[in-house]
């Protein structure tokens, strides 16, 4: 068995009121999904359609900034240097799309699920399965970095090794969210959120502060250190082709726009209206950590070279993988600051760790119960099935997911945009096609879907796999690739750059090869435009259904 990596700069010893603060805290999110448990199915997935904009735009921070972004986005900046700020134009552009293109007219159509959307949308219980599976694979791919992410810092706070601590953090998210579903995730998320964002603005004014590196705005400060990091930030990206960059800042952007635990979002909410602002809501609450993160980076950076003598470019032998994932809490320690304000820095790392968890457990678990179960093995079943069998799916996914964070095959942030070029390459074209082309058709759609899995997954299989299989391995030999051009133009950080034009360009050319979808879905996508106001619980279907009473759906 491969040893994890360690952070060895970290403090790895038992802190007693770092403790306190972390215990009071998942004691918190425990008894929040107490109070706000569900029995059914309306609770559990969608919150009843009835949180507002502030709300659901924090529990979209909540939600969107994961370990990630809080630990390992700082981490990328600061093992990765300029290459790093892909990720900061990829993360961010796309909910510009999002809030353009996606978010009302998904409220509208007003599903539960993202599969959901893809096999009503389609007329194909294929599709939704296809989009079940990638949801699943998603959601596990993206909670790997999660994990890993709650066993740092649990490591810090305390003193444990990390594969217990990574077994307890995931023990208690997993019970909560068994108990609470969406509805209580979503109270959960607006408290996660503002821990999160408190802990990581305090570390970057304190830590800037205190070794005089800034005053009142560190996030522009920062930039006189530059001048002395310059070779710090620029080697790493020196040794990466700028097709790389492009690449991956695509595919974030894209995926952003087709990861299914973001989209569910919209449909947590009570109108179309609310769904635009929560999506404004939610950028603004990304961008106060995301304006911060490079200035943390470049001060976790002089920090260690400082503290320990060696240069943090990773080429050198310098920081390892696990220190830059950890960067956040380690800039606060070498920092000299109290240990409670280290842990309290190391709360919001795991805050923003669970928050995403969350998001991605409940939308893998109404895969399943709604999705395969209800909709695909059994039409009949109850809604106490369903929540059972979702509960039964985030008790599964966490004990798959913890087993695969004792040893994970990338970074946190690089492990979290593997699952953003999946869902770029397969869920992004059906969701926008899928809303603004009403000819796309259900032959178009399966194609589509089946050509970008088949991209992403041999993409994994050339470039990730021969890591940990040892045939593998041996037949990529020096350059860790099967077959070095497909994983030069198709890297699994930014397969989507190749897949989403060519899975567009598919959808398209089999949709008009082949009849048009039934006119009443292309009413339902006519609706997902229309002016009218909606019911906080009425869906474009509804609308169509009442239109042979005398309704007329929109610009029929």
């Amino acid at each position: 068995m491969t040893v994890p990596l360690q952070a060895e700069a970290l403090d790895i010893s038992f802190k007693l009121v770092p403790a306190i603060i972390v215990f009071l805290m998942m004691a918190s999110f425990l008894v929040i999904g107490y109070v706000f448990k569900v029995a059914d199915t309306e609770g559990m997935w969608v919150a009843g359609r009835g949180i507002g904009n502030i709300e659901n735009g924090m529990a979209i921070g909540a939600n969107w900034m994961s370990a990630a972004s809080y630990l390992g986005l700082a981490g990328l900046v600061a093992l990765s240097g300029f290459y790093g700020l892909a990720f900061i134009v990829g993360w961010t552009t796309g909910y510009f799309i999002l809030l353009i293109f996606l978010a009302a007219q998904m409220r509208r159509f007003g599903k539960y699920t993202a599969p959901d959307f893809v096999g009503d949308r389609f007329n194909s219980p294929t599709a939704r399965a296809l989009a079940a599976f990638t949801t699943l694979l998603i959601a596990y791919v993206y909670s790997v970095g999660q994990a890993r992410g709650m066993g740092l810092v649990g490591q810090y706070v305390f003193g444990l090794d990390i594969i217990p601590m990574i077994v307890v953090m995931m023990t208690i998210t997993v019970g909560y969210l068994a108990l609470s579903g969406m509805l209580g995730a979503t109270k959960n998320m607006a408290v996660q959120y503002t821990i999160l964002i408190i802990a990581f603005l305090a570390g970057v004014y304190v830590v800037g502060f205190s070794q005089g590196y800034s005053t009142i705005l560190p996030q522009v400060e920062y930039g006189a250190l530059i001048a002395d990091l310059g070779r710090e930030f620029s080697a790493p990206f020196v040794n990466q082709p700028f097709y790389l960059w492009i690449a991956t800042a695509f595919s974030l952007i894209v995926g952003t726009c087709g990861l299914p635990h973001v989209l569910v979002r919209f449909y947590t909410v009570r109108s179309e209206r609310v769904a635009r602002w929560s999506c404004v809501w939610g950028l603004f609450f990304i961008l106060l950590l995301y304006w911060a993160s490079p200035a943390m980076a470049a001060f976790g950076v002089d920090l260690f070279q400082a503290t320990t003598g060696a240069s943090a470019y990773a080429a050198e032998g310098g920081m390892s993988g696990a220190e830059g994932d950890v960067i956040v809490v380690l800039a606060a320690q070498f920092a000299n600051l109290p240990t409670w304000f280290v842990g309290l820095v190391a709360a919001g790392a795991m805050a923003a760790a669970i928050a995403t968890t969350a998001g991605l457990f409940i939308t893998a678990s109404s895969a399943v119960a709604h999705d395969i179960y209800t909709e695909l093995i059994n039409p009949d079943a109850t809604q106490r099935q369903q929540v059972l069998i979702g509960r039964g799916t985030i008790i599964g996914m966490g004990a798959l997911v913890t087993v695969t964070a004792f040893n994970p095959p990338a970074l946190i942030g690089e492990l979290v945009a593997y699952a953003f070029s999946l869902a770029g390459t397969v869920l992004f074209p059906m969701f926008f096609l899928g809303l603004w082309w009403e000819n796309t058709n259900r032959q178009g759609a399966l194609a589509g879907m089946v050509l970008g899995l088949l991209i992403w997954i041999t993409s994994i299989i050339n470039s990730v796999l021969p890591n940990y299989i040892g045939a593998l391995g041996a037949a990529a030999g020096e350059s860790g690739a099967l077959v070095p051009i497909y994983a030069q133009y198709v890297p699994p950080i930014g397969a989507a750059l190749i897949g989403t034009p060519v899975v567009f360009v598919v959808t398209i050319a089999v949709s008009l090869a082949t009849p048009e979808p039934p006119l009443e879905t292309k009413k339902m996508v006519r609706q997902c435009h229309s002016p009218e106001p909606m019911g906080q619980q009425e869906t474009a279907a509804d609308v169509v259904g009442d239109s042979t009473s005398g309704g007329t759906p929109a610009d029929d």
